[in-house]
C-alpha cells in the first residue's frame, strides 16, 4: 500500500513542481518582459485546476506516509532523528506554502497589474522555490543526510 500512496505522492509533487518551475522559468518572464499580466493569468487558470488538486494529494500522502513512519504525532516535532528533522521540514515548507498562498490570494492578485507584477513575482519565486525544496527533502528521506 505504501508503495500506491508514494506513487501519488509523487505525482502530486511533479504536477505541482513543475508547474511552478514552467510558471517561474518560462511564463513569468515573459509577463515581466511585456508587463502583461494576462500572460500569468492565461497560465494560471487551467494550472490551478490540477496544480491545487495535486498538491492536496501531497497533503494527504504526505501526512499518511509521515503517520507510517512515525505514529507518535508529537514525535514529527522533536528534531532528535532524521525522521523528526525531516517531517518538521516538509512541515514547516507547507506552511510557509500557504502563508505566501494567502498573501498572494487575497493582496496581491486583487490588486495585479502591470505595476504590481514585479512584486507579484516575488510570490511566484518564493511558492517556486518552496517547491523545489519539498522535492530535495522528500528525496532526504530515500537517502538520508549523508
Amino acid at each position: 500500500m505504501l508503495n500506491y500512496i508514494l506513487i501519488a505522492h509523487l505525482l502530486g509533487a511533479t504536477i505541482w513542481t513543475g508547474g511552478h518551475l514552467i510558471l517561474a522559468l518560462v511564463i513569468l518572464p515573459k509577463a515581466l518582459a511585456s508587463r502583461n499580466v494576462e500572460v500569468l493569468l492565461q497560465f494560471e487558470e487551467p494550472f490551478e485546476k490540477i496544480g491545487m488538486p495535486a498538491l492536496g494529494i501531497q497533503i494527504i500522502t504526505g501526512l499518511w506516509m509521515a503517520y507510517q513512519l512515525l505514529p507518535n504525532i508529537s514525535m514529527w516535532f522533536t528534531l532528535d532523528n532524521d525522521l523528526s528533522v525531516l517531517i518538521s521540514l516538509k512541515l514547516l515548507l507547507l506552511l510557509l506554502t500557504f502563508l505566501v498562498a494567502l498573501h498572494a490570494r487575497f493582496y496581491m492578485i486583487p490588486k495585479l497589474s502591470a505595476d504590481t507584477l514585479k512584486a507579484f513575482s516575488v510570490n511566484i519565486t518564493l511558492v517556486t522555490s518552496f517547491s523545489v525544496a519539498f522535492v530535495i527533502v522528500g528525496t532526504l528521506f530515500r537517502t538520508g543526510f549523508g
